[in-house]
């Protein structure tokens, strides 16, 4: 449970577009407004994702990958767990919630000196 409160992470895209951000200079940032998204559940962390403006926001794109930071062997490893999307319902968002227990799982090769380092390991879809 402890990992779970310290890995879990909701994880809150928001591209705000409307006609007055269009007209604004690319690269600038309006106040975020996250008002409208559940907040985090006990043990969970919220973070945000905040675009600049874009002339045509539609084109953008946010590629997100969730991970964990384990001592881990010579093994190829990853995060056992799923990526949630989430509708906002009546917003015209989503959102995701990573559910996780903090297991991982991985090659099963033979490591000669049992060395573990500090890694880390990706949830994989």
């Amino acid at each position: 449970m402890k990992f779970l409160k310290a890995v879990s992470v909701v994880l809150m895209m928001v591209v705000v577009g409307n006609v007055s951000a269009q007209k604004k200079k690319t690269g600038k940032f309006e106040k975020l407004q996250i008002e409208m998204f559940p907040k985090a559940k006990e043990g969970f962390k919220q973070v945000y994702i905040q675009l600049p403006v874009a002339k045509n926001e539609n084109d953008l794109k946010v590629e997100f990958f969730v991970g964990a930071e384990k001592m881990l062997d010579c093994n190829k490893h990853f995060l056992m767990g799923k990526v949630n999307t989430q509708d906002l319902q009546g917003w015209g968002y989503s959102y995701y919630e990573i559910e996780s227990s903090g297991e991982t799982g991985g090659t099963l090769m033979a490591c000669p000196d049992q060395k573990k380092n500090k890694e880390v390991c990706f949830i994989t879809t």
